[in-house]
């Protein structure tokens, strides 16, 4: 399976990005590829239509994502919430693609940015979950643990550790 991170173009240079947590711990199993209005990745538009692909994104159409039997390719958009509307709203090629949303009864940790949504998970945490929920447990742990070495320890605030 090979999990796609479809990057808005600000994520790229922020310090702050999950995204590239993801591409370094799974290697050649994750991908992240600048998102293109005009221009949407020929390969993955090609394998959408193939089918056994699935969009990890929340909605009203939403199913939920405990069974990715059969599916080859997962894909993520990495952005803001805001930015995820955007891409998702402009890309006819995902609103093609079968929906799941994931439901971990937690809330998130990640803890670098303001005004984040309550259930809401970063792409490092829905990449976490899609791993366990397909058996690679190692690799889950392994991102799972260079996440938690990426954000800030619980209760230290904003702009008080350096790197942050």
């Amino acid at each position: 399976m090979k999990i796609t991170l479809l990057t808005h173009t600000k994520e790229l240079t922020k310090r702050s990005n999950t995204g590239r947590l993801v591409v370094d711990v799974l290697g050649d199993a994750a991908e992240q590829l600048c998102w293109d209005r005009l221009n949407p990745p020929p390969g993955l538009v090609e394998e959408i239509e193939a089918g056994g692909v699935v969009l990890i994104y929340p909605g009203s159409m939403d199913e939920k994502g405990d069974d990715l039997t059969g599916i080859q390719r997962v894909i993520l958009i990495d952005g803001t919430w805001h930015e995820a509307r955007k891409i998702h709203q402009r890309s006819p090629y995902l609103q093609k693609v079968r929906r799941i949303s994931l439901s971990t009864g937690e809330g998130s940790r990640y803890n670098l940015r303001k005004n984040q949504k309550e259930y809401g998970l970063c792409t490092a945490e829905c990449v976490i979950e899609v791993l366990r929920l397909t058996g690679h447990n190692a690799e889950a742990e392994r991102l799972r643990e260079r996440f938690l070495a990426f954000i800030r320890p619980e209760g230290v605030m904003r702009g008080t550790e350096q790197g942050h």
